[in-house]
């Protein structure tokens, strides 16, 4: 009875069609565009082929995005979200369970996926052109008069003004930004204080909002700036890497580099929000979009195994850019963050930690190589591929996992091994200041049971360990 009110609210104002289905299914399918006309869908289903054309296999969410039309309400997405939560707890007590199809408009389709984390809660709006056709995502997040944009050199001509302009759309704000160098060997303190030198230059206050435009870097940058800055100010990012479309940008973890570790100097500082424009990825050139899919590859890996194989029948699409898969990728990549931070939100129970599979590897190539020499997620693949092999000989997965994780990975164009001027010992001195470290005993992130399981753990055999890297690195 309580919807009812909405749903009139909605129908007249979006003139949509609601459709209600129910059948005996057991499994939630991906939202997915039926039609050019706005259309909301709420039904269960059968592992029917006719639900989504991106993968045919039954996908199981954890938890729920919603989808809404870029020319319907703005209100929409909480509403969504409560007719899924009831809907859900109707389904349990009969025999079908409920899910949010689509609500789309012709070119233009925005998903909602919420992070969940008390009165610091924030939305992720995913979706093409909501720069130039959304700007109120941006403004209504915005509390102040003062916006300070951080970009850096490559970003800066591309999309700098259309976010200014998103910004000034009401005639409400003034807008500053800053333009940074590059690049990770850009991401220390130095650089940074350039972020607080403006702030100060400008005399921007407390009510002042950072806003991150560009991809991991500038991210993890920007977000340590406004935590930093005057104990603390409003901070917003927009993405356009999928590197930190699928991972950096969600859930808070923010910093720079030291000479002696990777992302050891930052704080956890959670955004207001975070607006993915997947258009933004038209100009990524193909090793940054390699890269950005190792990311997506480790949700697979570790907690998704229906996205995992997935992945694997459309990993061609993916690096074609088509559109709907990469749309999707994204979704379905940042649910399973969403979920992860909103149960752990600054690892204090080891849930959180499963997140960074291959990571510890990964860490020790960039630092070791030289931050920039080889990409984030190039490391984490080749880091990934050492911690697959090491669970195999640990006897923790089955042989076909691991070849599968390397298989992968080497369709995304990704490397497999580290680089081959990496000993052994360099590996071991490096991985000893790796953030999972406690008590001076180094825990690793590895795979156990079937795929999409993983364990944080350092009772391992250390044999192993040794094993795994005399396998892969120069004596």
């Amino acid at each position: 009875k309580a919807l009812v009110p909405q749903f009139k609210t909605l129908i007249k104002m979006s003139l949509l069609k609601l459709k209600v289905h129910a059948s005996s299914a057991s499994s939630l399918r991906p939202p997915v565009v039926r039609s050019s006309r706005a259309t909301l869908s709420v039904s269960a289903h059968t592992a029917s082929s006719e639900v989504a054309p991106v993968t045919q296999e039954p996908i199981h969410l954890r938890t729920q995005s919603s989808a809404s039309s870029i020319y319907g309400s703005s209100a929409f997405s909480g509403v969504n979200r409560r007719v899924v939560q009831r809907l859900r707890q109707k389904s349990r007590q009969g025999s079908s369970r409920a899910a949010i199809l689509a609500v789309a408009a012709p070119d233009r389709v925005m998903k909602t996926v919420n992070v969940e984390l008390g009165d610091r809660s924030y939305p992720i709006y995913i979706g093409n052109g909501l720069l130039k056709d959304r700007p109120e995502l941006l403004r209504k997040h915005v509390p102040g008069k003062r916006v300070l944009i951080v970009t850096n050199e490559t970003i800066a001509p591309l999309y700098l003004d259309q976010c200014v302009k998103a910004l000034t759309a009401d005639g409400k704000l003034q807008v500053d930004h800053v333009i940074l160098p590059d690049g990770e060997e850009h991401k220390n303190m130095e650089v940074l204080q350039k972020v607080w030198d403006k702030a100060l230059q400008l005399r921007l206050d407390r009510g002042t909002t950072f806003l991150a435009l560009g991809g991991g870097v500038i991210g993890d940058m920007t977000g340590f700036a406004a935590a930093c800055y005057q104990r603390g100010v409003h901070f917003i990012q927009v993405p356009t890497t999928v590197m930190s479309q699928v991972d950096s940008s969600v859930g808070g973890k923010t910093g720079v580099n030291h000479p002696l570790g990777k992302n050891m100097i930052g704080a956890f500082y959670q955004p207001q929000v975070v607006l993915v424009d997947t258009d933004t990825l038209a100009s990524l050139p193909d090793r940054e979009l390699a890269s950005g899919i190792s990311e997506v590859i480790k949700y697979g890996l570790i907690r998704d195994a229906a996205f995992f194989t997935w992945l694997e029948q459309n990993m061609d699409r993916l690096l074609a850019r088509d559109p709907e898969a990469i749309a999707y990728a994204v979704e379905r990549s940042c649910i399973n963050k969403a979920e992860v931070v909103a149960a752990d939100e600054k690892e204090t129970n080891d849930l959180r930690a499963t997140l960074n599979l291959g990571h510890t590897f990964g860490h020790a190539i960039e630092t070791g190589t030289g931050y920039g020499v080889w990409l984030h997620g190039e490391a984490v693949a080749a880091g990934m591929c050492m911690a697959a092999y090491m669970s195999w000989k640990l006897g923790w997965i089955e042989k076909d996992i691991h070849d599968r994780t390397v298989a992968l990975l080497k369709r995304a164009k990704l490397p497999v091994v580290p680089p081959p001027e990496m000993t052994a010992q360099q590996f071991r001195d490096l991985m000893a200041v790796d953030k999972k470290v406690s008590a001076g005993k180094l825990r690793l992130v590895l795979l156990k049971g079937a795929l999409g399981n993983c364990v944080v753990t350092g009772d391992f055999d250390p044999a192993k360990l040794d094993e795994t890297l005399a396998h892969f690195c120069a004596k």
